[in-house]
């Protein structure tokens, strides 16, 4: 009986094949002579030259020494041809990534190197430094409240070759910290370096999982924070509650971000609302769009609405929608009365009326319009007179002379008997009333006869000669 080898037997035996080809693939090639790392809390890249034996793989935990000191980092990946690694990248695409990323701003360092595959004894240095982070905090935070600076303590990052101690702190303005950073020194027996951080560099240290169940991405894979505005979020109609769309750092959510460019690509199709376009069931004006599904909602001239797909959209067959039974103005409307009870007569619009009424007055002018021109005559005579017989103090005709100088039509004549009468001229029997003095204001320059400064009065009575 011939035996038939099961499916199951044939695939895994396929796969075994071709790990020990990889496997001998691998054995071929050379150990990679710069690698692409991450390190520190704030995840820093930095590609670094390599001259070990081993073939580190991604993700291999390295002893590297960066500008800061000797600290672990992450392998990423490998830049040179031959890395031995299937994931290896070129150092053109590399530098291409980063410019897409962020360019200058992109925490990009090439000053390191790669000292060795960390070992068993490295990862537990390293373990006993992160227990002792918490003692370190705790110290610089008592050292900040006796030196009574508004700073608070975030994080302390100590190196593992013992040279620096980062401290990151956050504040709202600039904080003058040199002689808190004698004093730590002092304290620690080593370098401090103080930094201070915004509230998105500190959800990078401190933040974990977000609402979506992933990491973070400034703590994953984001290197550069730039701002988000409101904008995007009103594009992508998100709902505007602070609580929903802000992050761990209590500011806009990065991911807003993402899509925020194919928003605005999406958004150029669509028409503008309220204005009129033609479908395949009429004319009509455009009520709302919608984004994504690029719809658009029309209302129709039949007074109907409907989606419509922006394809099926075209120019409309007329600009203006036909015209509808027009209904009667308001100073149009006839009576509805009975005729019992009487009836009323069209009225005219109110705009009619205007125009009518201005009309009249400009044809046939009134006796309002005319008192009132000659009211403001009256008011200027009776000022310039009162002005220039205050400065009649010089000669002792001056009220002779202004009385023949003011025209004795509309009013001027009652200017000129006010100047003219003094207190002895009332009949007999009859008290003068007292005449109000009023101040009258500068006019700069001169008014109509009141511009000297030296008048000896001011009132309009004419009696400054006395």
């Amino acid at each position: 009986m011939p035996i038939q080898p099961l499916p199951q037997f044939e695939e895994d035996l396929a796969s075994y094949l071709k790990e020990k080809e990889d496997r001998e693939a691998y054995e071929r090639l050379n150990a990679p002579t710069s690698i692409v790392v991450r390190f520190g809390y704030m995840r820093m890249v930095g590609e670094f030259p390599y001259t070990g034996k081993e073939k580190p793989g991604c993700g291999s935990k390295l002893v590297v020494r960066t500008h800061r000191g000797t600290e672990i980092g992450e392998m990423l990946t490998s830049t040179c041809p031959n890395a031995g690694c299937s994931k290896s990248v070129t150092r053109k695409e590399m530098l291409e990534y980063i410019e897409n990323s962020g360019g200058r701003q992109y925490p990009f360092h090439d000053r390191g190197k790669v000292l060795r595959i960390a070992t068993v004894d490295d990862l537990n240095d390293q373990e006993r430094l992160e227990q002792k982070k918490n003692e370190l905090r705790m110290r610089a935070k008592r050292m900040i409240e006796q030196a009574d600076l508004p700073m608070q303590v975030i994080e302390a990052e100590p190196m593992l070759g013992g040279e620096r101690i980062v401290i990151y702190f956050g504040a709202e303005d600039r904080v003058d910290f040199r002689d808190l950073v004698s004093d730590m020194q002092r304290e620690f027996d080593c370098k401090v370096e103080l930094r201070q951080i915004g509230a998105r560099d500190e959800a990078r240290i401190t933040a974990d999982y977000e609402r979506c169940g992933q990491y973070c991405c400034c703590k994953n894979f984001l290197k550069v924070l730039k701002p988000v505005s409101m904008k995007s979020a009103k594009v992508q109609k998100a709902t505007l509650d602070p609580l929903k769309i802000s992050g761990r750092c209590g500011r806009l959510m990065c991911c807003l971000r993402y899509e925020d460019e194919t928003y605005e690509e999406l958004r150029k199709n669509l028409p503008h609302r309220k204005s009129r376009v033609g479908t395949p069931d009429g004319d009509g004006f455009v009520v709302s769009t919608q984004i994504l599904t690029q719809l658009a909602l029309i209302k129709l001239d039949d007074g109907t609405e409907a989606a419509f797909p922006i394809e099926d959209l075209t120019e409309p067959d007329s600009k203006t929608p036909p015209e509808r039974e027009a209904r009667p103005k308001r100073g149009e409307r006839s009576d509805r009365r009975d005729g019992s009870r009487g009836s009323r007569t069209k009225r005219a619009p109110k705009g009619e009326a205007a125009t009518k009424t201005r009309e009249k007055d400009a044809a046939e002018p009134g006796e309002g319009a005319g008192t009132k021109k000659k009211k403001r005559r009256r008011r200027r005579r009776k000022g310039s007179g009162g002005e220039s017989g205050g400065s009649g103090n010089q000669a002792a005709g001056a009220n002779t002379q202004r009385k023949t100088d003011i025209p004795s039509d509309q009013g001027g004549s009652r200017a000129e008997s006010r100047s003219s009468d003094g207190p002895g001229s009332a009949p007999e029997g009859e008290r003068p009333k007292k005449k109000r003095r009023r101040r009258r204001r500068k006019r700069p320059g001169g008014g109509e006869g009141g511009g000297n400064n030296n008048s000896g009065g001011s009132s309009g009575d004419g009696s400054s000669g006395e």
